[in-house]
């Protein structure tokens, strides 16, 4: 009898390149939610009722482990264990393990993402909790502003080993810059 093993998207040892730290990120539940037309009002209340707001564009919203991201024009992520009973006013998907995500960590973090995606990150435009839609590398992925100096990082699962070597390839060439230990002007 065939066994089916669930598995990580990503499943490699935390580790440190010059001055950033890389770890794949363990996270519960992760539901898309799709607001139906003229209906975004009665998903607002739900969420309200939770505690958490329909995020804004690039942003999220979080409370206490939950939060919820935008993740394009009427479409957002909610990570949390706990889904709200949306009954008919939206598309509710489970989208758990359908993403490869890693973290970025460390006073490096933003100058390895400056070569990976076309994205303003200096703190004035770019702040915690920021989210993005863009491109990582040759990827469609989301970019997340989680903390000063980390970075969640999320592809399609099959894309998850290539956003692993494109993000390791740019912070040993971050490391090996002459100028290694020094970010760029915040």
């Amino acid at each position: 009898m065939v066994r089916l093993v669930a598995t990580p998207a990503l499943d490699f040892a935390p580790e440190t390149i010059g001055d950033v730290a890389i770890a794949p990120a363990r996270e519960g539940r992760v539901t898309s939610l799709a607001p139906f037309r003229g209906r975004g009002d009665a998903i607002a209340a739900a969420l309200d009722a939770i505690g958490l707001g329909w995020p804004g564009p690039d942003r999220r919203s979080t409370a206490g482990a939950a939060s919820i991201h935008w993740a394009g024009r009427g479409r957002a992520l909610l990570f949390r264990e706990d889904v709200p009973d949306f009954g008919d006013d939206a598309a509710v998907i489970d989208m758990t393990g359908a993403e490869a995500v890693l973290t970025l960590d460390g006073p490096a973090a933003r100058d390895v993402l400056a070569r990976l995606i076309p994205v303003d990150l200096s703190r004035r435009a770019y702040r915690v909790d920021a989210t993005a839609r863009t491109l990582i590398g040759h990827m469609t992925g989301t970019v997340i502003r989680v903390a000063d100096d980390v970075y969640e990082l999320r592809v399609m699962r099959s894309m998850g080993g290539t956003l692993l070597h494109d993000v390791r390839r740019a912070a040993r060439l971050v490391h090996a810059r002459p100028l290694a230990g020094k970010t760029a002007a915040r």
